[in-house]
């Protein structure tokens, strides 16, 4: 079988894999053997660029990062819902949907036929399980469509001749963020369409995050110190903005349609029904419990019946979505303002109880960050044991007044992570105390930072680089290739070291003293005198990467690599970096009158650190955690002076390099450089290098196998320079 038969192969059984997963709830292959074939399809496109099909499934594991996100218009606007929670209200509004409808008569809704319901009673499981739908019998002129409310993210996806083409946010409702990118990663949106589709069809749906995946995401970020979503919506929000949309992939998130917007021809569809019936011949999976109804009566069964059978489904649902079915209906009832007359969403009450806080513990993250974690008495919430909840962060814990000994409420946001709504203050007693955040860190009593969002304490960090409840996440970090690049010191190594030997490795400095262990290395499992030897020259190596390299690795918050690299070029060692004031670390965000009060000279060189960075920086370097750290880091030999220093002069780039002042991306494999020294020179020689090709890049240096980064450059008409290219435009003493 050729290349070319094989990808065709491959490419149809993973795009019947997907549809047989989120169209019609029947998977066709595991997850491993989907996997393998996805790898074995990216191996073949990769040896046969000719065949790149923008469609292949390959495409969902997402492309190059972004800088930002454009915001379009959309050509229908994207309404809100108007809520409402009780069954009064709900008839009231039907009662209004017939009284105005009845004005307009012709307009009725015929009676569904018998073709119509067999096609709806036939139609296949989704992933909300058996369709419970049905056709009534004695169907009036009015009927409504009832389908459940995921608790998601709204999105327009805009198909032309079958083709994805784009995805918007519902945004403002007017205009949305154009989130196409990321959007393609979502197994369950059809890069195309199958069938014959409408020359133009805008898919309207929900993108959400699974319950099963929603509590992976969350387990992982407890293993790394980091502090779970609150709710799945949350979660899905944040995913779609990521400006990295391989961060996005691995996040799983699904995609249901519910609606349209654009269409061409605009006849192509004349009720709702029959658009949920149609849209999964296109590909796109729909709410299978769907329901057409002839009644209120029948609407609010189904709101009642859903209600019990809403918590075995595999994503949260806050809801019913009930709307008139026939189209011209809706265009007679028309619009307010923000919302639709024809569609109201029912929303379900979340599950309170009360219960007694006991505690407030404080949990320090591998970041730094200090949340404070409510201990209470047990309560059953949602079927659930609740014992502890997050208090997120002080500023809200101040807000609410929650103090120890309160009775308080609490609910399962998204009904599943428990928190604490607030206290009853009725019941409090006369020993309840106010909760005092820590003036330091409650782990290693090193300095904190306040985090700030229009007066209100958002979050509160540990800045010690050092401090225990950071020191593996920070080790691993130091010894990064980016960083210190020390060869052979990676995660496992470290996590061996630590936990299998009696060698200290609680400090950055206790990685120089591993040199002084070398017979406790070799007595360790699978550790041979190869691998030893290799690990300890790479320490030794690693004293000599200069201030940069080592401000960048400490993992001191608001210094990385560029911040490092640009304060560097200011000061000549580590003791010419103490010696500075708050105010010379942030020469740029100085007024004419602060730079002459404190004599810096308004040609003085960035340091990448502002108004509200500079002074968290200053305090941390003249803390006795920072002082303990470059005493200890001089003593094993480290240097701490600078490769980069040029003072407060000119930038160090010849006047007539081809580099200066430009911004620079990099893409492809170079045979002469690896891709992080190649940016360590051209830095040195007056450019920016950013990750990301956009109307501001000036030129773009490819290599082998460049992606989609050459393909934009070449779109935008940005300098592309190949490797041959770069070589000539080098000084000659930069040239390898």
């Amino acid at each position: 079988m050729s290349a070319k038969q094989q990808i065709e192969r491959l490419r149809r059984e993973l795009h019947e894999a997907n549809r047989a997963y989120y169209v019609d709830a029947r998977p066709s292959m595991t997850d491993r053997e989907f996997d393998e074939k996805l790898a074995r399809l990216a191996e073949l496109e990769a040896a046969h660029p000719e065949l790149d099909d923008p469609a292949s499934p390959t495409r969902r594991v997402g492309g190059e990062p972004i800088e930002g996100f454009e915001t379009v218009a959309h050509s229908l606007p994207m309404l809100s819902i108007d809520n409402t929670y009780n069954e009064a209200e709900v008839r009231a509004w039907a009662e209004r949907v017939l009284k105005a409808l009845s004005k307009d008569a012709p307009n009725a809704t015929p009676k569904p036929g018998p073709k119509a319901k067999r096609a709806k009673n036939a139609q296949a499981e989704s992933l909300f399980g058996d369709n419970d739908g049905h056709a009534p019998d004695d169907a009036p002129g009015v009927a409504f469509v009832c389908d459940p409310k995921i608790d998601g993210v709204a999105l327009s996806l805009r198909y032309e001749q079958g083709a994805l083409v784009r995805v918007l946010t519902r945004g403002d409702g007017v205009r949305g963020d154009d989130v196409t990118e990321n959007a393609r990663t979502i197994r369950a949106v059809p890069l195309r369409l199958e069938g014959d589709p409408p020359r133009v069809l805008e898919i309207r749906g929900e993108a959400f995050i699974p319950n099963a995946e929603f509590e992976r995401i969350n387990r992982e970020r407890e293993a790394d110190d980091l502090e779970p979503f609150m709710n799945p919506r949350n979660a899905c929000a944040g995913t779609l903005k990521q400006l990295d949309p391989r961060k996005v992939a691995p996040r799983r998130l699904g995609f249901v349609a519910h609606g349209l917007g654009a269409v061409e021809p605009a006849d192509a569809f004349v009720r709702y029904s029959q658009v949920l019936e149609t849209l999964p011949r296109f590909g796109a999976p729909v709410g299978g419990s769907w329901s057409l109804c002839s009644s209120v009566e029948e609407v609010i069964a189904y709101i009642e019946r859903f209600d019990r059978a809403r918590a075995e489904l595999p994503f949260m649902v806050d809801g019913v979505v009930v709307r008139v079915d026939d189209f011209a209906q809706q265009r007679t009832l028309g619009y307010t303002s923000k919302s639709p007359r024809w569609c109201i969403a029912y929303k379900y009450p979340a599950e309170r109880k009360t219960t007694k806080l006991l505690r407030v513990d404080f949990q320090v993250g591998k970041t730094g960050k200090i949340t404070p974690r409510a201990v209470m008495e047990p309560v059953l919430i949602a079927g659930t044991t609740v014992r502890h909840a997050s208090l997120h962060n002080f500023g809200l814990i101040a807000e609410r007044d929650i103090r120890t000994g309160d009775t308080v409420i609490v609910e399962k946001a998204g009904e599943i992570i428990p928190q604490v709504i607030g206290p009853v203050l009725e019941e409090r007693p006369k020993s309840a105390r106010k909760i005092k955040p820590p003036e330091s860190c409650p782990i290693c009593e090193g300095p904190v930072e306040i985090e700030l969002e229009t007066g209100r304490e958002t979050a509160r960090r540990c800045v010690n680089p050092e401090c225990p409840a950071q020191i593996r996440e920070k080790l691993i970090w130091f010894a990064g290739r980016a960083q210190m690049d020390i060869d052979g010191l990676g995660e496992k190594t470290i996590d061996q070291i630590r936990e299998e030997s009696d060698i200290p490795l609680g400090h950055f400095a206790d990685v120089f003293r591993l040199q002084n262990h070398r017979d406790a290395l070799l007595a360790l499992d699978r550790m041979g005198e190869k691998k030893v030897d290799n690990l300890l020259e790479g320490v030794q190596q690693a004293k000599s990467r200069g201030l940069a390299r080592v401000l960048g690795a400490l993992g001191v918050r608001h210094v990385g690599t560029a911040t490092a690299k640009l304060l560097a070029r200011k000061y000549r060692d580590i003791d010419h970096l103490m010696q500075a004031s708050e105010p010379e670390l942030r020469p740029k965000a100085l007024t004419a009158a602060e730079r002459k009060a404190h004599n810096i000279d308004e040609h003085a060189l960035e340091t990448g650190l502002g108004r509200e960075t500079a002074p968290i920086f200053h305090a941390y370097l003249h803390s006795p955690a920072a002082q303990r750290t470059f005493k200890e880091l001089r003593s094993v030999g480290v240097d701490l002076t600078s490769r980069d220093y040029i003072g407060d002069g000119e930038r160090a780039a010849a006047p007539d390099s081809p580099f200066a002042g430009k911004k620079v991306v990099l893409t492809g494999t170079l045979e002469s450089f690896e891709r992080e020294s190649l940016k360590e020179l051209l830095e040195s020689l007056g450019a920016k290098v950013t990750g990301s090709v956009s109307a501001k890049t000036d030129l773009v240096i490819a290599g082998e196998s460049a992606g989609s980064k050459l393909d934009k450059a070449r779109a935008l008409g940005i300098e592309v320079w190949d490797e041959a290219r770069l070589l000539a435009g080098l000084p000659q003493g930069a040239r390898p």
